[in-house]
């Protein structure tokens, strides 16, 4: 019976996941959500005990390590083990790094603490569980984690912080059985973007990106959790992402045209 943790699963990818995996294992699933916003949570879960999944509820900030080790406690008491993890909490954030005051920078460090130190800690907690049954670990980045995408630095460097922290952590991994798959989706048709920060730190209430042809949340949380049945090393979800990661290694000044070409005309650099 499968034992997964979420992270950020109170709506968006996180949530969709959960309920494809309520609807996918049916009554063998053990599902542990967590996120800031209990009343989220709750329809979440609601959600997927129709689907005959055992669900336990933990509202978890993951900016706090305290919460993260309690968060991966309360599952592994609950249900007895863990066999997956899956770090998709995160916040985004959109300014040109020249529009953020000094007494304002404090928003990158907060960032940094629920899009890194977040999945971090929640790993490192529940590491000891994983490898006893050579489980499955998840880290949801962005293509902003591969390409640096202007307006961007702050969600680019945790993104990219995440990226390079797993990569390591899959090879140390290898000889345990636990698997690392480290997802790079791109513009996906969520929420996440007008929650974010804008450059007071504030929710920014819009979107800097063009968001024509946004992937569905359905097939971004479907190609992750395949990757992780797979044990894929790495998912990176369009052929424009797969393009610009490999034509970053022979062309970046085109890569860089073309992450200005992806924003808004209104918060291009000038």
């Amino acid at each position: 019976m499968p034992r997964i943790v979420i992270t950020g699963a109170s709506d968006g990818i996180g949530a969709e996941m959960a309920r494809q995996l309520a609807h996918t294992h049916e009554d063998r699933l053990q599902l542990t959500l967590a996120a800031r916003h209990q009343s989220r949570l709750e329809d979440v879960a609601a959600q997927c005990r129709l689907q005959g999944a055992q669900v336990l509820v933990l509202p978890t900030d993951v900016a706090e390590q305290a919460q993260c080790r309690t968060l991966i406690a309360g599952a592994v008491q609950q249900f007895g083990g863990l066999d997956a993890l899956i770090n998709n909490a995160g916040v985004s954030a959109h300014a040109l790094f020249e529009e953020v005051s000094a007494q304002d920078l404090g928003w990158y460090e907060r960032l940094m603490h629920i899009n890194f130190w977040g999945s971090v800690w929640c790993t490192h907690a529940a590491l000891p569980h994983l490898k006893a049954g050579k489980g499955r670990i998840v880290a949801v980045a962005s293509l902003a984690g591969l390409v640096g995408v202007p307006g961007r630095t702050a969600y680019s460097a945790s993104k990219f912080a995440m990226a390079g922290f797993f990569e390591a952590l899959r090879t140390e991994l290898k000889p345990a059985g636990v698997s690392v798959t480290t997802a790079y989706p791109g513009v996906v048709d969520t929420r996440i973007r007008y929650h974010g920060y804008n450059a007071r730190g504030e929710p920014a209430g819009v979107s800097g990106l063009k968001e024509d042809g946004a992937m569905s949340v359905h097939e971004c949380a479907r190609l992750i959790l395949a990757g992780m049945d797979r044990r894929q090393r790495e998912v990176v979800m369009t052929g424009k992402g797969k393009l610009g990661r490999f034509m970053k290694l022979i062309a970046p000044g085109l890569v860089e045209d073309m992450a200005l070409a992806a924003l808004k005309d209104d918060v291009k650099p000038h």
